[in-house]
């Protein structure tokens, strides 16, 4: 089924829209942190308690500012070493990881197909085992998340995911930063999903309840989310009392939201489909935006038939402080990964 529609967002619940920036933190005394995850793997935020996601974002907020904000030099990362591999291109994802982990005193080492193949010329398993020997951490950006599932296991270090067929969540994690700064509060958003039910949304299935906010997904007929994400989304909705709309109308999924959310329509390795998701996804392009009380979200790249400039460029779109967290938060993953650093900047409500 097409949809010809032009999403209005007369009925959206914003908050005043007052922006809250990381200005606005204020800076202390190091406070005593009872969540630890130095030494974890980041595969998925389904492996992640609401209270270890909010410190991750606490400690993107606190780095933000004491670097950004203050000027200061936190060599937290010196001496250590980041393994980086790459089987998709990327540009946000190796940009940020990149030069964050060297302004935090470490070094980062690049790894493309022609430099490995996982799987093909070694066993996971061994690259798993050299890597551990050489690097500190793995940021591995892949096809498969199974590959991503080997790897941990074989690993003595930590793995994060850098994007997989399934998951993103590093990416989810600059969304939420994004809009605590935005909002200064997660509970109680509503966030309205129109596009693929790709490892975006299932990042965000993952993580939203955990803050109390509810998700409203559209996705054309035969792009739904995974089965087995959705049955897991359903249970944190009714374990957290939020809401969980999916459906195949981006008008219902857009009535009431507070951040309206897409992402391409065609990802890496989907080219041959472009045809066919280009006809599905016709009407979930978000045309023109009557009312002035929403915000907007896009992971980028960005093509033109997914969104019109009007939204795009518009007072209300967050996509490009959105590109910069991806550096503010792939930060504070490796720093509360790889060391006993806690923030010094008073915790935000969330």
């Amino acid at each position: 089924m097409l949809f010809n529609l032009r999403i209005l967002l007369n009925n959206a619940a914003f908050r005043n829209g007052h922006n809250f920036m990381v200005r606005n933190f204020r800076c202390g005394q190091p406070l005593q942190n009872k969540v630890q995850l130095k030494g974890r793997d980041l595969l998925t935020l389904k492996n992640f308690t609401g209270e270890e996601i909010k410190y991750m974002l606490w400690l993107s907020a606190d780095l933000k500012f004491r670097i950004k904000q203050k000027g200061e030099y936190l060599p937290l990362l010196q001496g250590k070493s980041l393994g980086m591999i790459f089987e998709k291109r990327s540009t946000r994802t190796r940009l940020s990881t990149e030069t964050g982990f060297a302004l935090l005193g470490g070094h980062p080492c690049f790894l493309t197909t022609q430099d490995i193949h996982l799987g093909v010329n070694e066993s996971l398993t061994d690259t798993a085992r050299v890597l551990s020997s050489m690097a500190d951490a793995v940021l591995a950006r892949v096809y498969k998340q199974s590959d991503l599932d080997t790897l941990a296991k074989e690993a003595s270090i930590p793995i994060i995911n850098g994007l997989s067929d399934l998951y993103h969540p590093i990416q989810i994690l600059a969304d939420y930063l994004t809009l605590q700064e935005h909002y200064s509060s997660l509970k109680g958003l509503t966030l309205s999903w129109i596009g693929d039910g790709n490892n975006i949304l299932h990042s965000i299935m993952m993580s939203a309840a955990k803050f109390g906010m509810h998700l409203q997904a559209a996705t054309p007929k035969g792009y739904e989310p995974d089965a087995s994400v959705t049955k897991l989304a359903e249970q944190y909705a009714k374990e957290n009392g939020t809401k969980l709309l999916l459906t195949n109308d981006p008008l219902e999924a857009a009535h009431g939201g507070n951040v309206l959310i897409t992402d391409t329509w065609i990802s890496m390795g989907q080219e041959e489909e472009k045809k066919k998701r280009l006809q599905a996804f016709q009407g979930y392009q978000t045309a023109k935006v009557a009312a002035s009380d929403w915000t907007f979200l896009h992971c980028l790249p960005r093509k033109p038939e997914e969104v019109d400039d009007e939204v795009f460029y518009s007072p209300r779109s967050l996509v490009f402080p959105e590109a910069e967290n991806r550096k503010w938060t792939i930060m504070a993953v490796m720093v509360s990964l790889l060391t006993d650093y806690s923030p010094q900047l008073q915790k935000p409500k969330f």
